[in-house]
């Protein structure tokens, strides 16, 4: 089984045989092939036993790449770059003929984005080539934020992990599309709509794709550990030792705290979307039956905890 390092060469050489390869990026850990080969691509879907329904966001070091891989980008598509990348937003926007229909699911569009992780982008600058990189875990299950994650769901199935560190936005990036030229969010991540609507107004919301996504993480079911989730609002509360307890920022009196998981002690949204996926993991591997999840503020990061939340919870 391979191991994480910091060994680039290996990475790049990996990535040019059309191999798989773990890499850092700032929201999640992400399965990057070269997203110019079905060959290399065709390998994503198979490690991840994902659906080719569900596309693929491509990643490069600049937006000057960009214009290579899509054809028009509607002048808030530009606003919106030039004030968060590199950055945890991805944008739709219509594909050039060298990105393959695998890539994007048959769809004539393409997400692409600029991450912000220093190693990642030093690979991608050593690169010809852009990467096409979900976040690298089975499909459906939570995503990895450190190298290890990859290792442990991954690592037979990889040809180098590049260990980055820990993640530091800890939920994917926030999907934009425009439709008829205006952004539409397709789905919730590390750019809060506050943010976005700062800066280029009011943004309609589309988060759900159902069996025909448009963009990645809109299936109903997603992010799920193994054990059930249910809302805590949702749930009785039961002292009982198979039930854990996610929560926000405090605990519920009465409740053995050692079961009680606590996102952020300070309440800080941006601290729980860090600690949200790693202590997902955690709690999976600890042996109980369920997770009471409790909710946060819908505001900023906290919406995006909460759809993870939330499709965690729908099956």
């Amino acid at each position: 089984m391979v191991q994480p390092g910091s060994d680039m060469e290996a990475a790049v050489g990996c990535l040019q045989n059309a191999q798989l390869v773990g890499i850092p990026t700032e929201t999640v850990y992400g399965l990057a092939a070269n997203a110019l080969r079905t060959d290399a691509v065709a390998k994503i879907f198979s490690a991840k036993n994902r659906p080719f329904f569900d596309p693929l966001i491509v990643h490069t070091h600049d937006i000057s790449e960009v214009y290579q891989y899509v054809r028009t980008m509607p002048e808030k598509a530009k606003i919106l770059a030039e004030a968060f990348w590199p950055g945890p937003l991805t944008l739709v926007l219509p594909k050039a003929d060298l990105i393959p229909d695998l890539v994007t699911a048959g769809q004539d569009t393409v997400g692409i984005r600029v991450p912000s992780h220093p190693v990642c982008l030093a690979l991608l600058k050593q690169l010809d080539f852009p990467l096409a990189a979900p976040s690298a875990n089975p499909f459906g299950y939570v995503s990895p934020t450190t190298a290890q994650h990859v290792v442990d769901q991954l690592g037979e199935k990889v040809c180098y992990v590049l260990d980055g560190g820990p993640c530091t936005v800890g939920v994917e990036s926030t999907i934009i599309g425009f439709p008829g030229g205006e952004p539409v969010v397709y789905r919730l991540g590390g750019i809060s709509i506050e943010q976005i609507s700062a800066v280029v107004g009011f943004v309609a919301e589309q988060i759900s794709g159902g069996s025909n996504p448009a963009a990645p993480g809109q299936l109903d079911v997603h992010y799920s550990p193994h054990c059930r989730v249910i809302l805590e609002h949702t749930a009785k509360i039961e002292d009982s030792k198979e039930v854990c307890y996610l929560r926000f920022t405090s605990r519920i009196p009465g409740i053995d705290s050692e079961r009680q998981y606590v996102l952020s002690p300070l309440g800080s949204p941006e601290e729980a979307a860090v600690n949200l996926f790693a202590m997902l993991r955690t709690l999976d591997q600890s042996g109980y039956r369920s997770i009471v999840a409790e909710l946060l503020p819908e505001v900023g990061l906290g919406r995006a905890v909460n759809d993870r939340l939330r499709r965690a919870a729908a099956k």
